[in-house]
Formats: C-alpha cells, sequence, structure tokens
C-alpha cells in the first residue's frame, strides 16, 4: 500500500456481530418464551431484534477515510456526523486488542491529539494491519509541510 493513497477503513462485520452478541442471544432468547409461557414475549423478541439490527447498522456504518492531510469519521444511520482531524494534530497512536480481536484478526487503533474538540479518536474493529507505520508517515509528512515542530 503506498502511502499516497487514500484508505477507506471500516469495522468489521464481525466485530459488529461481537458487540451485538447480547441484544441477539436476548432476542432468540425471548421466542421459547413465548411459546411456552406468553406470546406477548415475541413483542420482547421483536423490540430486542430491531435493537440488535440497529446497533448492527450504525456499527458499519462508521467510515475511517485517511488521506495524506486528514483523517475524516463519518458514522450514523439517521443523522449523519463527520468529523475530520488533520494529520499534523496526531500525538500518539495504541493499539489495543482483546483475546477475541487477537483471534479475528482485529484491532482497535486510538489516536490521541491536540484537537480540543476530538482528544480522542477510536478506530473500532478494523483488520490487523501496518496503518499505524502509515499514519506515522503521514503526521511527519504533514508536520514537516506545515512546519510544525513538537516542543517538550
Amino acid at each position: 500500500m503506498k502511502t499516497t493513497d487514500d484508505i477507506l477503513l471500516k469495522p468489521a462485520m464481525l466485530f459488529a456481530v461481537m458487540k451485538n452478541l447480547p441484544l441477539i442471544l436476548l432476542a432468540v432468547t425471548f421466542v421459547p418464551l413465548s411459546c411456552s409461557l406468553s406470546p406477548y414475549f415475541i413483542l420482547f423478541g421483536i423490540a430486542a431484534s430491531a435493537a440488535a439490527w440497529y446497533r448492527l447498522l450504525y456499527i458499519r456504518s462508521y467510515q475511517y477515510l485517511i488521506t495524506a492531510e486528514f483523517i475524516r469519521i463519518t458514522h450514523g444511520i439517521f443523522f449523519k456526523r463527520v468529523d475530520q482531524l488533520e494529520m499534523f494534530r496526531i500525538k500518539d497512536y495504541i493499539i489495543t486488542q482483546s483475546f477475541l480481536l487477537q483471534l479475528f484478526r482485529l484491532m482497535v487503533l486510538t489516536l490521541k491529539s491536540t484537537d480540543p474538540e476530538n482528544k480522542i479518536i477510536l478506530l473500532m474493529g478494523i483488520p490487523e494491519s501496518d496503518i499505524t507505520d502509515i499514519i506515522r508517515d503521514r503526521v511527519q509528512t504533514a508536520r514537516h509541510n506545515n512546519n510544525i515542530y513538537e516542543i517538550n
């Protein structure tokens, strides 16, 4: 992957399913309850299924566009929100992988920045890759192009 290309990342479908597993199990639990106890439990099953579908679609609506100049995060189903962070503002990178994320080769990338509006940016459920090296190179290039020097 070239460092000049734009990179578009989305959370993996498996990550969205893992995040929704409690709601999915709750919806599946209400089906036998509606058969044995009361048919009204099917309403709770439908509500839990609808909540699980919405949450799944919401997680999958995230898009992370990484260019040479900025990172743009877009998310939302009914109302879209777009956050943009300039590359030269990024200070630190943290990769987090739970045991399940390691099994499925996914990661959560946390970016810390000096932007007052977006101090912490989470790129959740993205495929495991060398994206931190690419972002680091782009941050260094953006700082050099904008004559920004860090003083500790």
